[in-house]
């Protein structure tokens, strides 16, 4: 990790502001992703991009710009969690598609659950109007260089 990686995840952690952070972060970047802390929690938000659309005739966001937008989420949320010294590692994803990604906004929240010393899972949740109405829901399995913060 880059020593200005290093920097911004801690300027990210003592300002909860997460905005130079994801734009160190190519494909964050690129897709629009943007993080927010709600009390102790994280909220990650795509918002409406037409360049996020995948079937003009809905309109509808892309299947992959959502699975990468969650595994994103899911990957961020662990590493602002954990303050881990670099973004965790990807083992499995593996995403439930519910209802169309229709073109507006689009909210995911992460839940952490740890599974020993240096494997963390993460389930997913993405909607647009409700959280109550997801658009899918994902579990990611990460291999983490340091156990979970209690």
């Amino acid at each position: 990790m880059t020593d200005n990686f290093k920097e911004q995840l801690q300027k990210a952690h003592e300002q909860g502001d997460y905005a130079a952070l994801l734009h160190l972060i190519p494909y964050a970047k690129l897709i629009g992703v943007e993080c927010s802390r709600v009390g102790d929690d994280l909220l990650f938000r795509l918002p409406a991009n037409k360049d996020n659309i995948g079937n003009p005739l809905l309109p509808a966001i892309h299947g992959g710009v959502i699975a990468g937008f969650m595994e994103l989420s899911a990957a961020l949320h662990l590493l602002i969690l954990t303050g881990s010294p670099g973004v965790p590692k990807i083992i499995d994803f593996s995403l439930d598609y519910l209802r169309a990604g229709q073109f507006r906004d689009t909210w995911a929240r992460c839940q952490v659950c740890r599974q020993g010393r240096r494997v963390a899972n993460v389930a997913v949740t993405a909607w647009q109007s409700t959280e109550a109405e997801p658009i899918a829901t994902a579990r990611a399995h990460f291999k983490i260089d340091e156990p979970l913060k209690s």
